[in-house]
């Protein structure tokens, strides 16, 4: 024992990296549906190591932070820039209000209780479960001038106060939200949804989670000798069917010959055509008209499923009913629609919206899923490299504007290198949106700067507060705890009200709206199950961009509120 502890303080980074395999380990383990997730567990493990007296040097966590920072900007800024500058502004000036609950309600617990501002600041972070925010506290209170003894105090009281503060935070709010929100709004969320499904157009999902590539499918069927199709035009042979229904013509088998479909080509009695649309479809208008026909060749289509990341100013705002009838919409499914970093799934109906920054996942023959690529915006095709040498530049301007100061008589205004970090993910994440021949970073590289980023900060917190964590504990465990679920619940419970009788938001989407503003992901899940629909979802994603950004900021403006 002696040996690892001694190895431990002269190889500090093995101590990170035993920290982040215990915390995503533990991390990952659920009980009857709770888990504590990989960052409160890593700090819980990383507190642990650190009562062997480890020293890490604090420009460790400085560099994985500013990489955390930057690609929760670059994934939160297509939908933050929509949010404020179109139809979103009503939801994100909510979730603006939301935040300012969400800061006041942490700030007058710290206030009454007495604590200091590491306690206020962990207090904020774990109750509003935005272990971000944490970062940007820790520079503000090294920004206070305080001697280097009582700073380190300070720091050293806010990872016990969020260790304390977090597990309600997580749990509660999902429970007040999903549990209590329908009730004391006297919500009926499954009649909302289907009452909200159908202001869309539609009674239920076309397409969404859970569906397979099966549900999409061509069958080979011979045109009969007098049969309605022989004679016309596969344009006038796709039109017969009810309007909707989406089958499609894509070869047929003449004479011993396959050819391309062409919507001018003509049909004879004894052709075999491949014909591609929704199974139930299929088997439903052909399947008692129609013989089918088992032609292995003809069937050989190149089909392909892929991601379109949706950039046109044409397209953004269209109605899925619009878009079908778009010529280069012929022969292509819509399987999933994603939106928002937290890739929301968005219901498929009639009268869903696209927006750019939106990813759609197309079913088609590889050159129809191109031509309808080309008008939406960009193929975003499996890859493994990143962009690197845009990250590198972007975190750098941003952390360089961050670095400025401008001092307001004597007090010193700045974003810090976190806050420009964060800054510049929202402005670089929004360009590429809008213009995707740059700064290309493929979703598990945004996941590893992501979680990774702020488990390794949260990892150099944790060891680094360990001998003082189990003495702040004790000395302010239970009030904590307590003044814990007031932070959390008191600004949830008056935003949905603000929401209802306020904003008026819609009742289908009010809990998802008042979800995302608070970033409780684990809350829409419990909505979207208690409502039976994915509708909820439609009030996330601007919401949690505005709230993902404002509560980060936060835990500098706390620590400036009781400086």
């Amino acid at each position: 024992m002696s040996w690892f502890t001694a190895t431990l303080r002269s190889y500090p980074e093995i101590a990170i990296f035993l920290s982040l395999g215990v915390g995503y380990w533990v991390g990952g383990k659920s009980f009857r549906g709770f888990s504590l997730g990989a960052v409160t567990a890593t700090l819980l493990a990383a507190i642990a190591i650190g009562q062997l007296g480890i020293t890490i040097s604090p420009n460790v966590k400085s560099v994985f932070f500013l990489m955390f920072l930057f690609a929760v900007g670059y994934g939160v800024g297509p939908q933050f820039v929509r949010g404020i500058a179109k139809d979103g502004l009503p939801q994100a000036l909510f979730s603006v209000v939301q935040c300012v609950l969400c800061l006041a309600a942490p700030y007058a617990a710290a206030k009454i209780a007495g604590y200091d501002i590491g306690s206020a600041a962990g207090l904020f972070a774990g109750s509003q479960t935005i272990s971000a925010s944490m970062g940007l506290a820790t520079d503000a209170i090294n920004r206070t001038g305080l001697p280097p003894d009582q700073a380190k105090a300070l720091l050293d009281a806010m990872p016990t106060a969020y260790a304390v503060t977090y597990i309600f935070g997580t749990i509660g709010s999902a429970l007040i939200l999903a549990m209590l929100g329908p009730r004391l709004l006297n919500i009926d969320l499954v009649a909302a949804c289907k009452e909200y499904e159908a202001t869309l157009g539609g009674g239920g999902e076309l397409g969404g989670a859970g569906q397979a590539w099966h549900q999409f499918e061509l069958r080979a069927y011979r045109v009969a000798e007098h049969g309605r199709a022989a004679g016309m035009s596969i344009a006038q042979a796709e039109a017969l069917e009810p309007a909707g229904a989406r089958l499609f013509i894509e070869r047929f088998r003449r004479g011993g010959t396959i050819h391309e479909a062409k919507i001018d080509d003509v049909l004879q009695p004894g052709d075999i055509v491949a014909i591609s649309g929704r199974r139930e479809l299929l088997v439903e208008l052909l399947g008692s008209v129609a013989t089918e026909v088992d032609d292995a060749e003809l069937l050989a289509v190149p089909i392909e499923g892929v991601d379109v990341y949706v950039t046109s100013k044409e397209v953004d705002g269209k109605t899925l009913q619009e878009l079908a009838q778009w010529p280069t919409s012929r022969g292509v499914f819509l399987r999933k629609i994603r939106r928002g970093p937290t890739e929301t799934q968005i219901p498929i109906l009639p009268s869903t919206q696209l927006h750019r920054g939106d990813t759609l996942t197309l079913v088609g023959r590889t050159q129809d899923t191109s031509a309808a690529a080309k008008v939406l915006g960009v193929l975003d095709r499996p890859t493994d490299a990143a962009d690197m040498a845009f990250v590198g530049l972007a975190i750098t301007l941003g952390a360089l504007i961050g670095a400025l100061v401008l001092h307001l008589g004597a007090i010193p205004l700045t974003l810090s290198t976190a806050g420009g970090a964060l800054i510049a993910g929202i402005i670089f994440g929004w360009l590429r949106a809008i213009h995707p021949t740059f700064g290309r970073i493929p979703s598990p590289t945004v996941w590893f700067m992501n979680s990774v980023g702020l488990n390794v900060f949260i990892a150099v917190v944790g060891i680094s507060a360990g001998p003082g964590f189990v003495a702040g504990l004790q000395k302010l465990g239970v009030s904590l705890f307590l003044w814990g679920i007031f932070a959390s619940s008191v600004p949830l419970i008056i935003g949905m009200y603000v929401a209802k009788y306020v904003f008026k938001f819609h009742p289908a989407i009010l809990l998802g709206i008042c979800a995302g503003a608070r970033t409780t992901t684990a809350a829409l899940g419990m909505i979207c199950d208690a409502a039976k629909s994915q509708v909820p979802g439609l009030g996330y994603t601007v919401t949690y961009a505005v709230g993902n950004t404002l509560l980060t900021i936060w835990g500098m403006v706390i620590v400036m509120l009781l400086t």
